[in-house]
């Protein structure tokens, strides 16, 4: 299996910190996002939308997005559980993986997008929307904050993929200067739980 990724992404992080959990070593593949090694003919047989990561397993089959290949590694391999095992836990933990994208990782891709100058090269930064987008952030951490008071992990008691997306959105974040402050108590306690796992270093 040979997983082609981009070590600064965070959709790639995500994807090394699920396998590390489960103690799965594969071949990685840098692709130069910045030179526009996605953007190749070659990539894009493998993965039309020019994103990463994508796994292409050993009898060719391709996987691309980041969920749909950890959900795929779950299934070959349920322990440690990351996904959940009961209906009602499966279910609660995609829902907190959901929000993690929609409330945050989402935003600080857009925030990156428009305000980085990453890819001006190809798209029209919006920098108004991509400050828009780095308030939204700003106000979900607000809201996790309030949800950690009362919970371990983003899911309850166990760790999970959910928590997996949030601690790689957050540590990308400070790339558009989106960081932790005092009024983020409960959410430093989880992220410092959450880091000293040997997976965050994957």
């Amino acid at each position: 299996m040979k997983l082609y990724e981009t070590r600064l992404a965070p959709n790639a992080r995500r994807v090394r910190m699920f396998l590390a959990e489960k103690q799965i070593d594969i071949d990685c593949i840098e692709i130069d996002l910045k030179g526009g090694g996605n953007l190749t003919e070659e990539f894009k047989s493998k993965n039309p939308f020019a994103k990463v990561p994508v796994l292409e397993l050993d009898d060719g089959t391709i996987i691309s997005e980041s969920v749909a290949i950890c959900r795929y590694f779950e299934e070959i391999q349920p322990k440690p559980q990351l996904m959940g095992d009961s209906p009602l836990d499966k279910a609660q933990i995609e829902m907190w993986q959901r929000r993690a994208e929609l409330g945050f990782l989402f935003p600080v891709a857009m925030a990156f997008q428009h305000c980085s100058g990453f890819f001006e090269d190809r798209m029209t930064p919006r920098k108004s929307w991509g400050e828009d987008n780095i308030k939204n952030a700003l106000g979900y951490l607000k809201f996790i904050d309030k949800h950690l008071s009362k919970n371990k992990y983003l899911s309850g008691e166990n760790f999970s993929i959910a928590d997996i997306t949030m601690l790689t959105t957050l540590d990308f974040a400070k790339v558009v200067d989106i960081r932790l402050t005092e009024k983020h108590a409960n959410i430093k306690r989880w992220y410092e739980l959450v880091s000293a796992r040997k997976s965050a270093q994957a």
